[in-house]
């Protein structure tokens, strides 16, 4: 999970350069981030189903090599469309590759632990996204960009090894080697989440090109109706919607995506910002350094995630996670604006702990609604919703970004900070 999570923000840091060498296009450079996230999102339910009916270890070690396999090609790449193709397969990689490991930890820890053991799954994944950047800028910096793909490989490679060295959680849920695939609701939530995020590509071109924007929305709505339907009747549903029926479930998915919202489009329009003339003017090392409080945050938080739920309770702890990502952002805010780099540290700090927390929780809150049958495919809708969010927030951050520059990406994430404070309010005191 630190390897997956690494990847999915290194190349934000490498971006700029990678831009010039490949000729990337502006939509190029969002679609080399949310290809990946996408596609992920997109096919991620159905990495639950396989891990469900092949058990969770083979299903995470293919996924980890097709990872592997999807590196190579990036690190090969000489044109835009390589770029993507790569970093596409990566996404459909770690939609069998996330689930599985997940479903793993839920089904495998003792119930004591359980929470501890998600909380550690979340907290590496976290760490992950944070410590990308840098690494993304190290080796850009020293090597090339080409090295992390490379790197990845190898990553790869250690992981499957130590996943083949494994004994446990390799069980299937009961009953779920029978059922066939659900191919009209994979393809009915595909298109919809596609649609969606194309849709919200194009809406800062809506006045001079209303049909992209239109048109998009249209289909993703078309989608999400006949995904209703199709799953309602289905014998077995690739997505259960008796999960959306569990106060729980609801809330974790939905605090779990707002916080990846938050931090993708931290990450990426941070990178763009401080690598900028108009920015910071920083080297992708020096921007990804500036990162590293951020990062210390985020494990540090998400391994005692719970621990201070135990102490606060839940609901508290979620809720005041999200209201401290909104206060950071302020603090991040003033940093850039001319507060210094100290102010800035502290914002990252403020802003690691306040998304480590309702991350790392909202996993362990939605699956505790569900049966321990049901690990793989809810963890699947788990993150394919947190994907979705992460998409959301790299579309949705262009508009902001384009109209405010990084401080109108700050607001956008304190405005999902007080949404997400808000609905944690409304986390059961028992959960």
């Amino acid at each position: 999970m630190l390897a997956v999570g690494a990847n999915g923000t290194a190349i934000m840091a490498a971006l700029p350069t990678m831009r010039t060498e490949l000729f990337l296009s502006s939509a190029g450079v969002q679609w080399a981030v949310n290809a990946y996230l996408v596609v992920s999102a997109a096919c991620i339910v159905l990495g639950g189903h396989a891990a469900d009916r092949f058990g969770v270890r083979l299903t995470s070690m293919v996924g980890l090599a097709l990872f592997g396999v999807a590196s190579c090609i990036i690190a090969t790449a000489g044109i835009q469309t390589e770029l993507l193709a790569g970093r596409a397969l990566q996404g459909l990689a770690a939609a069998f590759a996330v689930p599985g490991t997940l479903a793993a930890v839920d089904t495998s820890a003792a119930p004591e632990r359980r929470g501890a053991a998600i909380g550690a799954w979340t907290g590496f994944l976290m760490l992950g996204f944070s410590v990308g950047p840098l690494l993304g800028g190290a080796l850009t910096h020293v090597t090339g960009w080409r090295v992390i793909f490379w790197l990845n490989v190898l990553l790869m490679l250690v992981a499957i090894a130590g996943l083949a060295s494994a004994g446990s959680a390799t069980a299937r849920a009961d009953g779920t080697q029978g059922r066939r695939a659900d191919w009209t609701g994979f393809v009915s939530l595909a298109t919809f989440m596609v649609s969606l995020v194309f849709g919200l590509h194009a809406l800062p071109h809506v006045g001079a090109a209303p049909l992209p924007v239109v048109g998009p929305f249209v289909l993703a709505a078309a989608a999400f109706v006949l995904l209703l339907i199709v799953e309602s009747r289905a014998e077995a549903p690739l997505v259960d919607l008796s999960f959306f029926a569990r106060r729980g479930f609801v809330m974790g998915v939905a605090v779990g995506s707002l916080s990846m919202f938050s931090i993708m489009s931290l990450l990426l329009y941070f990178n763009l910002y401080a690598q900028s003339r108009e920015g910071l003017g920083l080297t992708a090392l020096e921007a990804g350094a500036s990162l590293l409080p951020l990062s210390a945050a985020l494990l540090g938080l998400a391994l005692s995630a719970s621990a201070v739920a135990a102490r606060v309770g839940l609901r508290n702890a979620m809720t005041g996670g999200m209201a401290l990502i909104a206060i950071a952002s302020a603090v991040i805010g003033i940093g850039i604006a001319g507060g210094g780099m100290v102010l800035l540290t502290i914002g990252f700090v403020v802003m690691g702990s306040g998304l480590a927390l309702p991350y790392a929780l909202a996993p362990r809150l939605a699956l505790s609604a569900l049966s321990p049958a049901q690990a793989g495919q809810g963890s699947g809708v788990v993150n394919a919703c947190t994907f979705l969010g992460g998409s959301g927030g790299v579309a949705a951050g262009a508009i902001a970004f384009t109209l405010g520059g990084f401080v109108g990406v700050l607001t956008m994430i304190a405005l999902a900070g007080i949404v997400g404070a808000t609905l944690g309010r409304g986390i059961s005191e028992t959960a």
